[in-house]
């Protein structure tokens, strides 16, 4: 069995989208499923993030534009390799068409992921666009895949109220750990660094549906427990947003709020290690790499009830809780109060769970076994569900 996935593009600030895939392929390759990366060039580096490794395949864009046709990546696909299966990453633009296309005219069973792609919130934006190119391409190749890949048990109720009935695997982003992480987690000066340090923060691409705006107002509204505390928004993003952002901190008089610009790798793991909770206000999210990546480090999370983490409620690692300033603030007068033994609890609960669910071996092998029961090579997995 060899799997080619493909994807847009491998650029770091594609953001969740990139590493996921990248770290779904590497996991599977190392767990016996060989498998190859199609994707756009250039392939960038941050970090270890993004690395040139042999199963990535890059081509080069023939042009800049929102499809980004590429003649390179059609003549890849269609080039009869060895490929059983073929699973594209994403949807709008031409190399996630053209992968379900070429894997119909061989006669090949496909899989595609929408990572999230196909929420109401996502289809609202660009909207004419989008209905153009499921007219022209993407409905048929939804319909026609053997399997649709969902990441949460919500992406997968958005896909079905579109009307499409094939078979749908809920299977988790993998989460890979770093050796300095698993290191951390039984280190207790991580612990009490926390605790002292009286930080909250956000991780993550600034965009106005992250609503840190919401972040700014709750701490504006916490002053007087947090003493010397800060708030920590680490990421970048939209440029227009994040001014908006510092000339309401500026506004409001705060002067404990730190825009750190993109952490990447063992900084960025450091500084939320370092936090008394991560938040997570977005009005929504389809996964959410950053809430594991937290917890993997023992840092509880609040994320809002647009996201698909009634887990932190379940597992006790965090809260689960609408985002408006009102809910946000009570969380971050919890977090402020609660002492290191609760803290210290909720991280080990948090660490627990990644372990068991979204640790990266466990998903590749849920991965695989898709692939083997698509290609008839066993029975259905408990994570695919056909109605």
């Amino acid at each position: 069995m060899r799997i080619l996935h493909s994807i847009k593009g491998l650029n770091i600030e594609a953001g969740g989208l990139t590493t996921a895939v990248y770290d779904l392929v590497s996991a599977l390759n190392r767990n016996g499923c060989p498998s190859d990366l199609l994707s756009g060039g250039p392939l960038m580096s941050c970090d270890g993030v993004i690395r040139e490794d042999d199963f990535v395949k890059v081509c080069w864009f023939d042009n800049r534009t929102p499809y980004g046709y590429s003649r390179p990546m059609r003549d890849f696909v269609r080039q009869e390799r060895e490929y059983d299966l073929y699973h594209t990453h994403g949807l709008w633009v031409h190399v996630n068409h053209l992968t379900g296309a070429e894997a119909r005219r061989k006669n090949k069973p496909y899989v595609m992921s929408p990572h999230g792609m196909l929420y109401p919130q996502a289809l609202a934006r660009s909207r004419w666009k989008k209905k153009l190119l499921l007219f022209l391409w993407f409905r048929r190749d939804l319909a026609g895949a053997a399997c649709v890949h969902c990441t949460c048990d919500e992406e997968m109720r958005h896909y079905r109220r579109l009307g499409y009935r094939n078979p749908v695997a809920v299977v988790p982003n993998p989460v890979p750990v770093p050796d300095y992480v698993t290191q951390w987690q039984t280190d207790p000066e991580i612990g009490r660094s926390r605790q002292a340090g009286r930080r909250l923060g956000f991780l993550g691409r600034f965009h106005p549906r992250k609503r840190v705006e919401r972040l700014i107002e709750a701490w504006s509204r916490v002053q007087e427990d947090c003493g010397d505390g800060e708030l920590v928004l680490i990421g970048t993003g939209d440029e227009s947003y994040i001014q908006s952002l510092k000339a309401l901190v500026h506004r409001l008089g705060l002067n404990n709020v730190t825009f750190t610009g993109q952490l990447d790798g063992q900084e960025k793991f450091a500084a939320v290690a370092q936090l008394r909770a991560l938040f997570v206000p977005s009005d929504f999210e389809n996964f959410g790499m950053i809430v594991p990546e937290a917890l993997m480090v023992g840092t509880p999370v609040m994320a809002s009830l647009g996201t698909p983490w009634q887990e932190l409620e379940t597992h006790q690692c965090g809260w689960w809780r609408d985002n408006s300033v009102d809910s946000i603030t009570e969380i971050m007068r919890h977090a402020l109060a609660a002492d290191e033994q609760v803290l210290y609890r909720m991280g080990a609960n948090g660490i627990r769970l990644v372990t068991e669910k979204y640790a990266e071996n466990r998903v590749a092998e849920q991965m695989a076994s898709v692939y083997y029961w698509i290609l008839g090579g066993g029975s259905k997995p408990g994570c695919v569900f056909t109605d």
